[in-house]
């Protein structure tokens, strides 16, 4: 083989079979003065997993953020209801904590610091945000040099035509709060409750002031811990009808239909589907009214879940939009002997009611009163001053539209 020869002969030479290298000594000038010498660098090689490639871990859901429907059941409709909102949170707390100021002003400085009782978003300068807002907040130069914040003229005037609205709708809002006093256990409500849930109702803000009215219907005592009550005075039968079973004299198979209590059973009584749905028919209607003495009846039974379920009907229909958030209905837990399952209770009866919003923060609204596209099937004059008073506030100027609504 040739290659083995050559092999053989370059041994036999004595010549190496790779040449050495020139020494460079460390004192000698370089002989390529062009190519430094630089220590190994491991720069390019990837020692980390780029960020792109990684495998994003899901953040856990939370209660604040978790809606509380599935997408499966979602309806957006009454989602968008509750996203309204929080939009106009800073228009409702604003009126209400404005108004309450000498002369309706606030130093701007100080509107920075309470973007809580302002219904500002946090973190959001509220220099920034007001000028969004023209037809509703006006800022101005006092003559001590600082800034303040009120309403503009015309929101001044709005205000007015609210304050008329809410005059001329006062006997509607006193029958109201006798049914809210008719359906609690002992025929009292702190006012302080009243007056923390009074935009449901559309009770004005100087509702307390306003029961000296109506001594045949309300008394005003104090509570061993200083708290005033309000307690009721007659009993009206004529009031304690509840919407439910106004429904039913009309149309008994809709208000059938409304709420379902599955009667529990064993297999071994083999019943056809006809005879199962005729078993389960007992247990639908009539509900306990919410006017009774259902508070008398054991926690645990069927009728006392057929009472608490009447208890929120009722309360919802109460309102000015047939929705309200599960802490304003907390609120009167006690009055209206409402237990720790109340949210398992509702999500039950998915024809009558719909739960938006988070696991933290949600609202139930009542089916019945809105038609097909979430809008209220009878509007009260209340809400359709509040709905124009949301078209203006993200106006940036007047339109032929926004003239006062007649009511």
């Amino acid at each position: 083989m040739a290659w083995l020869r050559l092999f053989s002969r370059t041994l036999k030479s004595g010549k190496p079979i790779v040449r050495s290298l020139p020494k460079i000594s460390s004192a000698s000038p370089n002989p390529n003065p062009n190519l430094t010498t630089q220590p190994f660098s491991t720069s390019f090689l990837i020692t980390k997993t780029p960020a792109k490639f990684k495998k994003k871990r899901k953040k856990p859901d939370s209660a604040r953020t978790k809606p509380v429907q599935p997408d499966s059941t979602r309806l957006q409709h009454f989602e968008s209801l509750v996203t309204r909102d929080a939009h106009f949170r800073f228009l409702t707390r604003s009126k209400e904590f404005i108004t309450k100021q000498p002369d309706r002003i606030l130093r701007l400085d100080d509107a920075g610091k309470l973007y809580r009782e302002l219904g500002f978003p946090r973190g959001r300068k509220v220099t920034r945000y007001i000028p969004k807002h023209p037809l509703i907040f006006q800022t101005y130069r006092h003559s001590d040099g600082k800034m303040w914040l009120g309403f503009s003229d015309f929101m001044e005037d709005l205000l007015e035509e609210e304050r008329a609205l809410m005059d001329s709708m006062e006997l509607d809002r006193v029958s109201r709060v006798r049914k809210l006093l008719m359906m609690t256990k002992d025929k009292r409500i702190l006012l302080s409750k009243i007056h923390h849930t009074r935009l449901l109702f559309g009770i004005p803000d100087d509702f307390r002031d306003r029961v000296g009215k109506y001594p045949d219907y309300f008394r005003v005592v104090t509570g061993q811990d200083g708290n005033r009550i309000l307690e009721l005075v007659n009993w009206d039968p004529n009031l304690a009808v509840s919407e439910l079973e106004r429904t039913f004299m009309v149309d008994e198979d809709k208000a059938r239909r409304a709420f379902k209590f599955p009667l529990k059973h064993g297999k071994e009584l083999e019943l056809e589907e006809k005879d199962t749905r005729k078993l389960n028919q007992l247990n639908t209607l009539p509900l306990v009214s919410p006017y009774s003495d259902g508070w008398k009846l054991d926690v645990w039974t069927l009728e006392a879940e057929k009472y608490r379920v009447g208890i929120v009907h009722e309360f919802l229909s109460l309102t000015l939009e047939k929705r309200a958030s599960i802490h304003h209905i907390v609120e009167f837990k006690d009055e209206f002997s409402l237990t720790r399952q109340t949210y398992q209770m509702l999500k039950k009866q998915p024809s009558t009611f719909y739960l938006a919003g988070t696991e933290m923060n949600w609202t139930v609204f009542l089916k019945d009163g809105y038609n097909g596209d979430a809008v209220l099937i009878r509007k009260d004059p209340q809400v359709l001053f509040n709905e124009k008073l949301y078209k203006i506030a993200d106006m940036q100027q007047m339109d032929n539209d926004s003239h006062p609504i007649e009511t």
